[in-house]
């Protein structure tokens, strides 16, 4: 099984990174603005997220939310998936910022190479300076 694991600081608290990490419904679309063109529930603990890039539509399934951990766990649903498990954590970085861990294990391997690795690269920097305070907010 492949294993994606990344860590990034965000320049904001980790109450408010959280507060939009760890929000299923509408996490993706404040997090990644240009990244998802839509991200809407289909099931209480089913979400549809089309990319902005092609108009694919990826669905995922939450498992596990943890408010006090600050970690939220989901799983991608695909007829070409054969295990996926996801998971993001945010824990304090310094005095003001935040560090989060997120986590992509996958099966078949070849998946995470040419979608999910890729994927948590491009969105990476996306995230930060989506996440960040800015300075009217410090």
């Amino acid at each position: 099984m492949a294993s994606e694991i990344r860590e990034f600081i965000v320049n904001a608290p980790p109450e408010k990174v959280w507060s939009v990490i760890g929000d299923f419904a509408n996490g993706p679309m404040l997090t990644s603005p240009g990244f998802y063109s839509d991200c809407r529930l289909e099931q209480p603990d089913v979400r549809a997220m089309t990319l902005a890039a092609d108009g694919t539509v990826l669905h995922e399934r939450l498992v596990a939310r943890d408010e006090q951990a600050r970690r939220i766990v989901w799983a991608w649903i695909d007829d070409k998936v054969e295990h996926d498990n996801g998971s993001m954590q945010v824990f304090p970085e310094g005095e003001t910022g935040s560090r989060v861990v997120w986590i992509h294990d996958t099966l078949p391997n070849e998946l995470a190479e040419r979608i999910v690795a890729p994927g948590m690269d491009q969105s990476i920097p996306i995230m930060q300076s989506a996440l960040a305070t800015s300075p009217e907010e410090a």
